[in-house]
């Protein structure tokens, strides 16, 4: 088995349907869709899928924008895991019509040659990364039962072998004052926007003394109704991260005592709910990551270690997956360095020529990481290099 010829052959695949792989990246780009929302981007991918052949499950495990193709039996069963919620106000400035059209060309070109290498491949689409944590529900569902090894690329603007991902829960708190008029009778009143605003300074402090990979962010969602009254209603979205999900549990008790600290010098009453689901550190396999890094590399495209100052940090369900199967995250670049993912700028090189460039060798590298997971069943356990491809198998 000639290795080598069968990653060119994907390749070429990928190639072949460049035209309709960028379109389809432009699609998504062009029809932004927030957490499960993805109707749009959910046909345009199903409908790709059924027309190559592919066995497409629509609205799958109990999720209606979230899909699952699949081609081939026996061997490594192998996941690629797609992208395509958009953010608020910004589209796609995290790019994830590059993920859903690279793995979507991954899945095409690697479904090519499943049967011949006796590999299993699956194509996931996972709505609602950007919060709804729509792989933890799909993965509750049934979703990785029988997967060996789950890949995806993302966006960033550098080429790097893996996200520094930690650890995140959502927190919603609302404070309840008492409304009265605040010229007229102000000592009636009990301000719940005074309240959040204490204890959102007191967080602030808070942050002084908190780990390098702990963060902890929030925003106002409601501040009351009207000057003139009294706020007798407030509230805030939090998110917040350390480096574990252990290490999580008891930052989220200090940031609580925060918070309700700004209800006790205010003589407001404050409410609070942790938004499940968690996202869980991302575990990224060396080996996979390996074998991404050598099929990269013959792209032309040499995967840096996330280091100080070169390092693109966040959170992703990717990482509750990575819990459960040898998964990979790797970054690839679309943008020129220092161009931040979720900026408006990010978004601009989301759809040009950058982040077409980023879908077609995305794919590839995808792709060519199937067929050596398919040539070589064992290489995520076996002894040796991981990225020898130079020979017949």
């Amino acid at each position: 088995m000639d290795v080598r010829e069968l990653k060119d052959q994907v390749c070429a695949e990928i190639d072949r349907r460049a035209g309709q792989l960028i379109g389809v990246s432009h699609d998504i780009h062009a029809h932004p869709e927030e957490n499960f929302e993805e109707h749009h981007a959910h046909d345009l991918l199903t409908t790709v899928l059924e027309e190559a052949g592919l066995d497409t499950t629509r609205a799958a495990y109990g999720l209606e924008t979230a899909f699952d193709a699949r081609r081939g039996e026996g061997g490594p069963t192998v996941a690629v895991m797609l992208e395509y919620d958009a953010l608020p106000g910004l589209g796609h400035a995290c790019g994830h019509n590059i993920i859903a059209a690279a793995g979507l060309g991954a899945g095409l070109a690697a479904a090519t040659v499943a049967e011949r290498l006796g590999g299993s491949l699956r194509v996931l689409g996972t709505p609602a990364e950007e919060g709804g944590g729509g792989k933890v529900l799909m993965t509750a569902a049934g979703a990785l039962d029988g997967v060996d090894a789950a890949l995806m690329v993302h966006p960033a603007d550098h080429d790097l072998r893996q996200m520094t991902t930690i650890a995140i829960q959502r927190l919603r708190v609302a404070y309840a004052g008492e409304a009265a008029h605040a010229a007229a009778f102000p000592w009636n009143g009990r301000n719940a926007l005074d309240a959040a605003v204490l204890g959102y300074n007191a967080v602030a402090a808070l942050r002084q003394h908190i780990r390098p990979d702990e963060r902890i962010h929030g925003v106002f969602t409601d501040g009351g109704d009207k000057p003139n009254i009294v706020p007798a209603h407030a509230a805030m979205l939090w998110y917040v991260r350390s480096g574990t999900l252990e290490r999580l549990q008891p930052l989220k008790s200090r940031v609580l005592d925060a918070l309700r600290s700004g209800a006790m010098a205010t003589g407001c009453d404050v409410t609070h709910e942790w938004l499940e689901p968690a996202y869980a550190e991302l575990r990224s396999n060396t080996r996979l990551e390996d074998l991404y890094a050598a099929n990269s590399a013959h792209l032309g495209r040499l995967l840096l270690d996330p280091e100080e100052g070169l390092q693109v940090c966040g959170s992703t369900d990717m990482g509750n997956v990575s819990q459960e199967v040898p998964s990979i995250h790797p970054m690839i670049a679309v943008a020129p360095e220092g161009v931040s993912i979720h900026t408006p700028e990010f978004a601009h090189f989301a759809a040009g020529p950058e982040g077409d460039a980023a879908v077609l060798d995305g794919a590839k590298a995808m792709a060519m990481t199937i067929v050596d997971l398919w040539a070589r069943p064992g290489i995520l356990t076996e002894d040796g290099p991981a990225s020898r491809d130079d020979g017949p198998r």
